[in-house]
């Protein structure tokens, strides 16, 4: 699986020490460095994206964590990337029109928890929109510079729609209907979040910070009881954002998960008009709606990374009605003419004021 997310570093002045800055949807970054010796760190690259974890815990259990965590990212990979031919996504969306496939235990709670999320959104999040992703140059068919045309959309949309996929909860197998290609890129890190607190949790680690391709989730504490502090920025209008890095919120993660879904890493511009990665699966075109990024805390990270792109599409008004009935936790950061404006559901105002 490949991210669209880079990381960038900076020398903590506090400590000396290498901290990541991460660039999600709005650069969502540790906010802070410690010398603790029981503070251990360990990285590496997955699915295309970097990852992280800061937990507490034994200096002797580096090498086992870290054997864990990398299990846990490629299973994840392997099951469901769309970058890897023989990963178990890209052989049910490769296989013959009217094939069962039966799916790793994994990939199917992941598929399923999409499809009720499409079902709830009315379209607005559906995990079948991969051929238009790979139409619109943003998936593994490859870019490209100018929008298609609207035919090829419209010939691209009659593949796509959640109502389309059948699966068979008591088997764990789901039907190839014919040209269904499922992307589970925007659920699918905030599912690896949640397998590697399992696996921590597992081992008696209950003080935890992950970061896998920008989405996060912490529980329990930091060193001296505080919480894992987590920067949230302004989007910025590039494709590397190398520059320095000024914090726009700071909130305490405790038992948590933070999604973000932004369109401003992966885009190209045509005509004087911006074609970002985000494509709205109910008229197959890229997001015009307004919404730079969005913000959401869940306790899950499946939930908080597929919300973020489900609110994303619905756009601030719609979104933050959603939002606000279901009691999400969101942040909204608008383009409004050279500028952004903020819009928050109240649950989001209330993390802000603690």
């Amino acid at each position: 699986m490949s991210c669209p997310r880079s990381p960038m570093a900076y020398l903590c002045g506090a400590c000396g020490n290498l901290c990541a800055w991460f660039a999600l949807g709005m650069a969502i970054a540790l906010a802070a460095c410690s010398t603790s010796p029981h503070l251990q760190s360990i990285d590496g690259e997955s699915m295309g994206s970097m990852w992280a974890v800061r937990y507490v815990g034994a200096d002797d259990s580096l090498e086992k964590i870290k054997d864990g965590v990398e299990a846990r990212l490629l299973l994840v990979d392997q099951q469901m990337s769309t970058w890897k031919a023989d990963s178990d996504l890209s052989r049910f969306n490769a296989a013959p029109a009217g094939t069962w496939s039966v799916l790793p235990r994994e990939l199917f709670k992941v598929i399923e928890t999409a499809l009720e999320l499409a079902a709830d959104t009315g379209g607005a999040y559906d995990p079948t929109v991969g051929p238009l992703v790979d139409l619109w140059g943003f998936g593994a068919a490859g870019s490209r510079r100018e929008p298609p045309d609207p035919a090829s959309i419209e010939a691209m949309r009659g593949r796509t729609g959640w109502q389309r996929v059948r699966f068979d909860a008591r088997q764990r197998r789901i039907l190839q209907s014919g040209g269904t290609h499922l992307d589970l890129s925007s659920i699918a890190p905030g599912y690896a979040l949640d397998l590697i607190g399992e696996y921590l949790e597992a081992q008696g680690i209950d003080d935890y910070l992950v970061e896998v391709g920008g989405e996060l989730r912490g529980r329990g504490s930091r060193p001296g009881g505080s919480a894992w502090q987590v920067a949230i920025q302004r989007p910025l209008d590039n494709d590397s954002a190398d520059g320095s890095i000024t914090p726009q919120h700071v909130i305490g993660l405790r038992d948590a998960a933070l999604g973000s879904s932004g369109d401003y890493r992966h885009f190209f511009e045509d005509g004087g008009r911006r074609y970002a990665h985000r494509i709205d699966p109910r008229n197959g075109w890229p997001l015009d709606n307004g919404v730079a990024s969005v913000t959401v805390m869940a306790p899950l990270g499946i939930d908080a990374d597929a919300l973020a792109t489900a609110l994303s599409v619905l756009g601030a008004d719609a979104g933050l009605e959603y939002a606000g009935r279901r009691g999400v936790a969101a942040l909204f950061i608008l383009r409004k003419g050279e500028g952004f404006e903020e819009r928050m559901t109240p649950t989001f105002a209330a993390l802000l004021a603690r």
